[in-house]
């Protein structure tokens, strides 16, 4: 059966003062900031982090990525500047104010600037980046680099679905009624008409400066990198070593519930391959089908065979 998995970062169906809080103020918990899960006129706040169907919990929103205060970015962070001093902008901003002795250490900090935190870095007019994660030493940049954070958005809707949920909410208990199923599909042709290019678009960008030492990673959840893999293959090589033309790439799952805190995300995998093996197999795809299946498929729609 298809549902809805978590609202504002709880299982569906937990009761606790925390899940209710979230729920009554319409806060994101993983960002601390307003949830954007709305309908379209912006009259009904969703809060859905999660659905689940056949592929299990699919997580939908790329804030549910950075729970345990931005777990995700720091761990690039740390991979990558080797530094496990990590700021948001405003958490930089505060300790600035303060005067605090940790900006000033040898090593350096790393500061994020993207959604909520400071600002998106644009380049021209049409292309944003979701995190650049600047190492800062000595009041200086001496290094940055990029992060992408994807999740999945979904076709149908659960509406019926969250409703139940909605009414479980408010009564403090199950509904008297059948729950629905949820409607929800997932926007899987998405990866090769829009993630894919836009990956490959902005880790050029990264790989062509000369202050960027690693390239861009990508923060994403294991099911939807596993589309990225039936569109590209398996089996990338491995870099002798990090580089501006090196994509790496993270996956998370959700952990299981404890029965109070909300679930953790667990890392899945840690994937390193060079942008221009990504490129080429997206372009040549290994996974392409060959002439005869096109052949095939032109006979197939006018019902005649080839002369």
């Amino acid at each position: 059966m298809k549902d809805i998995a978590e609202l504002f970062g709880y299982p569906s169906d937990h009761i606790s003062k925390d899940s209710k809080l979230f729920w009554d103020t319409q806060a994101c918990p993983f960002t601390g900031t307003s949830c954007g899960k709305k309908n379209h006129d912006g009259s009904v706040v969703y809060g859905t982090c999660s659905v689940s169907s056949n592929e299990g919990d699919v997580i939908i929103c790329p804030n549910r990525l950075y729970a345990d205060d931005y777990k995700t970015l720091r761990a690039v962070a740390s991979d990558v500047f080797g530094t496990g001093e990590f700021f948001t902008f405003p958490d930089y901003l505060k300790a600035k104010r303060k005067g605090s002795k940790v900006l000033a250490k040898k090593d350096g900090i790393v500061i994020a600037l993207g959604h909520n935190s400071g600002k998106e870095v644009s380049v021209g007019n049409q292309m944003s980046m979701d995190w650049v994660l600047a190492h800062v030493k000595k009041q200086g940049i001496a290094s940055y680099t990029g992060v992408e954070v994807q999740s999945i958005d979904i076709t149908g809707n659960y509406r019926d679905n969250w409703h139940y949920y909605k009414d479980w909410k408010q009564n403090g208990s199950a509904p008297d009624r059948v729950k629905p199923s949820s409607a929800h599909g997932y926007n899987w042709a998405n990866v090769h008409k829009r993630l894919i290019p836009q990956l490959i678009r902005k880790g050029l960008i990264y790989s062509r400066s000369s202050k960027v030492t690693h390239g861009l990673s990508f923060v994403l959840p294991e099911v939807v990198f596993q589309r990225f893999e039936m569109v590209l293959g398996t089996g990338f090589k491995t870099p002798e070593k990090p580089g501006a033309g090196v994509l790496s790439v993270y996956t998370y799952d959700l952990g299981s519930f404890d029965g109070t805190a909300i679930r953790p995300l667990a890392l899945n995998r840690r994937i390193q391959f060079t942008l221009a093996e990504f490129s080429e197999r997206f372009v040549s795809g290994p996974n392409l089908p060959d002439g005869n299946v096109l052949d095939q498929a032109v006979a197939g729609a006018l019902g005649l065979d080839f002369i």
